[in-house]
């Protein structure tokens, strides 16, 4: 059975709104769509640590009650989890403080079993973070070796603008692992100082990795891929509560697409056909506008198990 393998941070995630805190929930980009995998039955395995805190437990108490492999969660003794306020707009985008002890940017954990045609995914500041790099580039090597097929979701952030010299071989190391390159307009703007599918690709991305999936909030997601490939796909019109999760479940749908369609590792390399990418993005589709239905961070317990019927 193909299972899905993520790495990246855990943390609380306290959401507010018109400046009161209206919920907590545990929160991490990967770790958003990790959870949200286990909720659609898929077989999911979670690479992290937590502190040894109350808000570690309930991370962990969290990913076992969706379905996913905690075997490779490591416990920091003596520490506290990293927490994150969430102050959500008019529109319900988010702006975000973190909260986290230096500890954490050195990470033990123990390799999961990785077999081919499994799907690896990563991404964020985490994934270009000098100081974590000795772990996620093993990680990656590893995947390499074994036929996983590696997903990295960019989600390069406006607090980092001013590290993008010092993360920029990293970014490009992560770029050549992998199979599929998930970046939206701010990421790649913040980066590139581009804001178009095309001029990104073909400058920047194309060189290292041959498929793109270009995201840019409610409007049009935009696929360029090796063999000319290029389309537009429009965005299902959602009333959100919150987009906190958006991007995750976007990544989280798509790789569930990868497994239901039986993508593998082969046929990315052949070149998938427009019926496949039109599969795979109605998925990311219709994943990110569940999670954009409540405050939550994941698709429903709902959607999840209508999806293994």
């Amino acid at each position: 059975m193909r299972k899905v393998i993520g790495i990246g941070e855990t943390m609380l995630d306290i959401i507010f709104k018109d400046g009161k805190p209206i919920e907590a929930v545990p929160g991490g980009s990967t770790f958003n769509g990790i959870i949200s995998l286990g909720r659609a039955g898929v077989n999911a395995t979670f690479i992290s640590e937590t502190g040894s805190d109350r808000v570690g437990e309930y991370v962990r108490q969290f990913l076992k009650q969706n379905n996913v492999d905690t075997a490779s969660v490591n416990v920091y003794p003596d520490s506290k989890s990293p927490v994150s306020l969430a102050f959500l707009d008019d529109s319900n985008n988010a702006d975000y403080i973190f909260y986290r002890e230096q500890r954490h940017d050195h990470m033990d954990f123990t390799y999961p079993d990785i077999n081919r045609d499994d799907v690896v995914v990563f991404g964020s500041y985490y994934a270009v973070n000098p100081n974590l790099r000795p772990q996620v580039s093993g990680l990656l090597e590893l995947a390499r070796q074994r036929g996983a097929i590696i997903y990295y979701d960019v989600n390069y952030r406006p607090a980092h603008q001013n590290d993008v010299m010092k993360i920029t071989p990293n970014l490009i190391d992560n770029l050549e692992y992998a199979d599929i390159v998930r970046g939206s307009r701010e990421d790649f703007t913040i980066l590139y100082k581009k804001d178009t599918a095309e001029r990104v690709y073909r400058a920047e991305t194309s060189f290292y990795c041959p498929r793109l999936v270009y995201t840019d909030g409610p409007r049009p997601v935009t696929v360029m891929a090796d063999g000319g490939f290029h389309k537009q796909y429009p965005m299902p019109q959602t009333q959100t509560v919150s987009t906190i999760g958006a991007g995750d479940n976007f990544n989280a749908g798509f790789i569930y697409g990868l497994i239901k369609y039986g993508v593998t590792r082969d046929s990315l390399e052949r070149g998938l056909d427009e019926d496949t990418w039109d599969k795979l993005i109605a998925c990311a589709s219709a994943f990110s506008a569940d999670c954009c239905k409540d405050i939550y961070n994941y698709i429903s317990v709902e959607f999840g198990k209508s999806l293994q019927q």
